[in-house]
Protein backbone atom coordinates (compact mmCIF):
# COMPACT_ATOMS: atom_id res chain seq x y z
CA UNK A 1 0.00 0.00 0.00
CA UNK A 2 0.83 3.75 -1.19
CA UNK A 3 1.05 6.02 1.86
CA UNK A 4 2.31 8.83 3.67
CA UNK A 5 5.77 9.17 5.34
CA UNK A 6 7.34 11.43 7.33
CA UNK A 7 10.98 12.37 8.57
CA UNK A 8 14.07 14.07 7.02
CA UNK A 9 16.72 13.35 4.93
CA UNK A 10 15.52 9.46 4.16
CA UNK A 11 15.02 9.15 7.77
CA UNK A 12 11.52 7.75 8.99
CA UNK A 13 9.71 9.13 11.81
CA UNK A 14 6.28 8.15 10.86
CA UNK A 15 3.82 6.94 8.24
CA UNK A 16 0.02 7.65 7.62
CA UNK A 17 -1.35 4.85 5.56
CA UNK A 18 -3.67 6.77 3.21
CA UNK A 19 -4.01 8.11 -0.12
CA UNK A 20 -5.18 11.74 0.19
CA UNK A 21 -4.30 14.33 2.51
CA UNK A 22 -5.09 17.87 3.52
CA UNK A 23 -1.80 20.22 4.57
CA UNK A 24 -2.79 23.28 6.70
CA UNK A 25 -0.95 25.96 8.12
CA UNK A 26 -1.58 29.32 9.36
CA UNK A 27 1.01 32.26 7.86
CA UNK A 28 2.82 33.25 10.25
CA UNK A 29 2.12 37.34 10.08
CA UNK A 30 -1.34 37.75 8.65
CA UNK A 31 -2.81 34.34 11.10
CA UNK A 32 -4.72 33.05 7.35
CA UNK A 33 -5.32 29.55 7.13
CA UNK A 34 -3.93 27.90 4.02
CA UNK A 35 -4.83 24.53 2.62
CA UNK A 36 -3.57 22.47 0.49
CA UNK A 37 -5.08 18.73 -1.13
CA UNK A 38 -2.45 16.30 -2.17
CA UNK A 39 -2.89 12.82 -3.21
CA UNK A 40 -0.33 10.04 -3.01
CA UNK A 41 1.15 7.88 -5.57
CA UNK A 42 4.24 5.98 -6.63
CA UNK A 43 5.60 9.46 -8.28
CA UNK A 44 4.44 11.09 -4.88
CA UNK A 45 2.73 13.85 -3.87
CA UNK A 46 0.50 15.74 -5.96
CA UNK A 47 -0.69 18.74 -5.25
CA UNK A 48 -4.66 19.40 -6.28
CA UNK A 49 -6.79 22.19 -4.72
CA UNK A 50 -5.15 24.39 -2.68
CA UNK A 51 -7.10 27.20 -0.55
CA UNK A 52 -6.50 30.69 1.05
CA UNK A 53 -8.78 32.65 3.29
CA UNK A 54 -7.48 35.85 2.47
CA UNK A 55 -4.56 37.76 1.40
CA UNK A 56 -1.46 40.07 3.46
CA UNK A 57 1.84 40.50 3.59
CA UNK A 58 3.76 38.26 1.14
CA UNK A 59 0.49 36.51 0.37
CA UNK A 60 -1.03 37.25 -3.21
CA UNK A 61 -3.52 35.63 -4.43
CA UNK A 62 -2.94 33.67 -7.57
CA UNK A 63 -4.44 33.99 -10.84
CA UNK A 64 -7.07 31.91 -11.59
CA UNK A 65 -8.70 31.91 -7.93
CA UNK A 66 -12.10 31.74 -7.18
CA UNK A 67 -13.60 33.26 -4.32
CA UNK A 68 -16.08 30.54 -2.73
CA UNK A 69 -17.39 29.79 0.87
CA UNK A 70 -15.06 33.02 2.42
CA UNK A 71 -11.89 31.02 0.84
CA UNK A 72 -9.69 31.55 -2.66
CA UNK A 73 -9.83 28.13 -4.54
CA UNK A 74 -7.04 27.76 -6.71
CA UNK A 75 -5.07 24.84 -8.55
CA UNK A 76 -0.95 24.79 -9.65
CA UNK A 77 0.30 22.91 -12.38
CA UNK A 78 3.15 21.59 -10.42
CA UNK A 79 5.04 18.23 -11.35
CA UNK A 80 4.90 15.14 -8.34
CA UNK A 81 6.91 16.34 -4.93
CA UNK A 82 8.88 13.91 -4.22
CA UNK A 83 10.21 14.90 -1.16
CA UNK A 84 7.86 18.08 0.08
CA UNK A 85 9.33 19.90 2.66
CA UNK A 86 8.40 22.12 4.91
CA UNK A 87 9.98 24.37 7.72
CA UNK A 88 8.70 23.59 11.02
CA UNK A 89 9.66 26.19 13.67
CA UNK A 90 8.10 26.59 17.24
CA UNK A 91 7.96 30.17 16.63
CA UNK A 92 5.89 29.89 13.39
CA UNK A 93 3.80 27.06 14.99
CA UNK A 94 2.99 23.55 13.69
CA UNK A 95 1.30 22.10 10.32
CA UNK A 96 -1.80 20.25 10.71
CA UNK A 97 -2.60 16.96 8.65
CA UNK A 98 -6.11 16.20 7.60
CA UNK A 99 -6.67 12.54 6.82
CA UNK A 100 -10.06 11.28 6.37
CA UNK A 101 -11.71 14.54 7.50
CA UNK A 102 -10.09 14.74 11.00
CA UNK A 103 -7.05 17.07 11.50
CA UNK A 104 -4.30 17.02 13.66
CA UNK A 105 -1.34 18.68 14.10
CA UNK A 106 2.20 17.22 13.01
CA UNK A 107 3.11 16.68 16.50
CA UNK A 108 0.65 14.02 16.64
CA UNK A 109 3.38 11.79 14.72
CA UNK A 110 6.59 13.52 15.23
CA UNK A 111 6.39 15.75 17.95
CA UNK A 112 6.65 19.24 18.62
CA UNK A 113 8.27 21.51 16.42
CA UNK A 114 11.91 22.18 17.70
CA UNK A 115 14.52 24.54 17.32
CA UNK A 116 17.13 22.00 16.51
CA UNK A 117 15.11 20.44 13.75
CA UNK A 118 13.60 23.62 11.73
CA UNK A 119 12.57 21.36 8.68
CA UNK A 120 10.62 17.84 8.02
CA UNK A 121 9.88 15.90 4.47
CA UNK A 122 6.53 14.63 3.78
CA UNK A 123 6.93 11.86 0.82
CA UNK A 124 5.15 8.43 -0.93
CA UNK A 125 6.31 4.68 0.23
CA UNK A 126 5.16 1.55 0.25
CA UNK A 127 3.98 1.03 3.85
CA UNK A 128 2.24 -1.70 5.62
CA UNK A 129 -1.20 -1.99 7.01
CA UNK A 130 -0.41 -0.56 10.47
CA UNK A 131 0.65 3.19 11.20
CA UNK A 132 4.11 3.78 12.46
CA UNK A 133 4.52 6.14 14.93
CA UNK A 134 7.19 7.61 17.34
CA UNK A 135 7.11 10.20 19.49
CA UNK A 136 9.67 12.74 18.32
CA UNK A 137 12.17 13.04 15.48
CA UNK A 138 15.98 11.03 16.28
Amino acid sequence: MIGLCIGLAGALWAQEPTADFTLAWRHTIEKIRWEEDYHIDAEGLHLGEARVRGSGAGMEIPDGAVLRDGSWHYRRDLPALQPLRLGRTPEAGDFELCVAGACRPLAHWIGPPRASQPAVELWSCAISQQPKHHSSPP
